[in-house]
């Protein structure tokens, strides 16, 4: 495929006459002869009456199409080398939601009617560059323990208090005129509006990229138009953003009312300055997203859990001083995050209830072809399920409000691994009530 194995390619083409757009992604990008190619053979199947979505190449790669209001195609094209079955249809769940992922994002900065309706395609080509830095947070996937983009639930950071955090942050978008307020800590959320939780759960991963997006440009506070893609994708509101600490933001989507200036000048000291002790409680809690009120099993390697009424989740890796004892060759940090993720897609495309937490292209939904041919026989869903490896065992754990996804050392015994799950389930809810 002419690409680094494991890197991954994004290609954008107007959809009607194959012009490219931009690509992204891989040190080393396809030439035009192969995107060219990429692009008739998907058209030559459309005119055949068939819709091309996916499709492997001989050294082990992959291809994914996907094309949006009949306007724009995105292509996903990924080197291999990972390998397997279950590899490839993992990877090919995961560049379905990157496709997705990614034309979310340019509704969210451009608008729909700008790409539905391309009438210079050179004026185009330039406004997508403003859509660059937070596609490729998609594709780099760089800060770790944020999911989002995966599961489509809100990446969360439950803070030691809540509710003045909470207060604080009704209070503030009540002074800006606005329902919709929103505090980031360590790019995951910590407190929100109620109306923010309404949102389109796509809405919130994507504002939440956003925010980390503009948090990295060193910014204080700026004032960003945004177009949400399910609710508002043709009318743009105002997304003010400001730094309370370095590695703490708040954010409101208004109107034309408040100014940058006098929410910056007048709002921001007032409600945030007297909580700057909590603000920095909140940054104390880190990558391990719980408060100290969560003692988690020492047997407990990583963990992934999901409100299924709330859309939002936290995650966490152990650190390697707070592992058990024994276990010599455990799985490095960057590695329990990726055996995190791809045994969420294992789990919630073979057994779990997808509905909003997975999805794929129309044409693999009406397949199925990755649902196993004995949970097409029952009438009622899976509950648990458990996987194996030679790097650690996993555990997913679904109730009627949750999801649970753990990682645990191979020296945990295989029967002992559901005692450990519910123990860790119902020490976070009933320390959190999340």
């Amino acid at each position: 495929m002419m690409l680094q194995d494991g890197s991954t390619q994004l290609l954008c083409l107007t959809a009607s006459s194959g012009v490219p757009l931009f690509t992204r992604g891989a040190s080393k990008q396809l030439p035009f002869s192969v995107i060219g190619s990429l692009n008739g053979v998907h058209m030559f199947g459309g005119g055949q009456g068939v819709t091309l979505s996916c499709c492997e190449t001989e050294g082990g790669g992959m291809v994914v199409w996907r094309v949006f209001q009949d306007s724009v195609m995105l292509i996903a094209v990924n080197g291999g080398g990972r390998g397997g079955e279950a590899s490839r249809k993992e990877e090919e769940v995961r560049l379905q939601r990157l496709l997705e992922n990614v034309w979310n994002c340019l509704v969210l900065v451009l608008g729909q009617d700008e790409l539905a309706n391309v009438r210079n395609v050179e004026r185009l080509k330039r406004d997508l560059r403003s859509c660059f830095c937070l596609i490729d947070q998609l594709l780099e996937e760089k800060q770790e323990g944020v999911l989002g983009n995966l599961t489509h639930c809100a990446d969360s950071l439950l803070p030691p208090n809540p509710a003045l955090l909470q207060e604080a942050v009704d209070g503030f978008a009540q002074a800006a005129d606005s329902e919709f307020g929103c505090l980031i800590v360590h790019g995951r959320i910590a407190a929100a509006t109620e109306k923010w939780w309404r949102l389109a759960p796509q809405e919130v991963v994507l504002l939440s990229a956003l925010m980390r997006s503009l948090s990295a440009s060193g910014s204080a506070s700026c004032d960003y138009p945004v177009f949400l893609p399910q609710g508002s994708p043709t009318v743009a509101h105002r997304l003010l953003r400001f730094q309370l600490l370095p590695g703490v933001d708040v954010c409101v989507l208004c109107g034309p009312t408040p100014s940058l200036h006098r929410a910056e000048s007048a709002l921001v000291g007032r409600f945030w300055t007297p909580l700057a002790e909590t603000l920095r409680d909140c940054l104390a809690v880190g990558e391990r997203c719980l408060p100290g009120s969560v003692s988690l099993r020492p047997d407990v390697l990583a963990l992934l859990l999901i409100n299924r009424e709330t859309r939002r989740s936290v995650c966490c890796v152990r650190t390697p001083t707070n592992r058990p004892p024994g276990d010599l060759h455990l799985p490095s940090k960057p590695r329990c995050w990726e055996l995190l993720k791809l045994f969420y897609i294992f789990s919630t495309t073979r057994y779990f209830t997808q509905g909003e937490t997975l999805t794929v292209s129309p044409e693999a939904k009406a397949q199925g072809d990755n649902t196993e041919d004995f949970v097409l026989g029952f009438t009622h869903q899976p509950q648990q399920c458990y996987l194996v490896t030679d790097e650690c065992k996993s555990f997913g754990l679904q109730t009627p409000q949750h999801q649970l996804f753990l990682l645990v050392p191979p020296s945990v015994p295989t029967f002992a691994i559901r005692t450990v799950a519910t123990q860790t389930l119902s020490d976070i809810v009933s320390a959190t009530g999340f």
